[in-house]
């Protein structure tokens, strides 16, 4: 609800970053000290987060995350298609690729040829 707020006066990923920064530190106190950090206006923050008027969207958006399967985060669909977690380039490009050919779309040549290492990196 916090990110919520900050998002209502334009300063939504100002206020993402320094939440990210300090996950371990998420207390009543905690946020409104991050909204000053940011230059939110605190008075107006601080109203916006005890009306909990945002609460059914952020209900509504776990729910569907739940009714998805997504139990946590970074959470990717693809087509429909769930990797859950923090995951490698070529876990992506491996499901991308299936999808396209599961469509009978074409994966371009630079997409479906191996990673070679660049120049000056790797063995010899």
């Amino acid at each position: 609800m916090a990110a919520r707020a900050a998002y209502e006066q334009g300063k939504f990923w100002e206020y993402h970053d320094k939440l990210f920064a300090n996950q371990q530190k998420m207390t009543h106190d905690d946020l409104v000290r991050y909204a000053r950090e940011v230059d939110l206006d605190v008075s107006r923050f601080e109203s916006s987060l005890t009306a909990a008027r945002t609460k059914p969207v952020i209900d509504a958006d776990a729910a569907e995350a739940k009714s998805l399967g997504a139990t946590g985060t970074p959470a990717f669909f693809i087509n429909g298609r769930y990797l859950s977690g923090a995951r490698p380039f070529t876990d992506f490009a491996q499901l991308i690729n299936a999808e396209l050919v599961r469509l009978k779309i074409p994966v371009p040549p630079a997409a479906a040829a191996p990673q070679a290492p660049a120049a000056g990196k790797g063995g010899g």
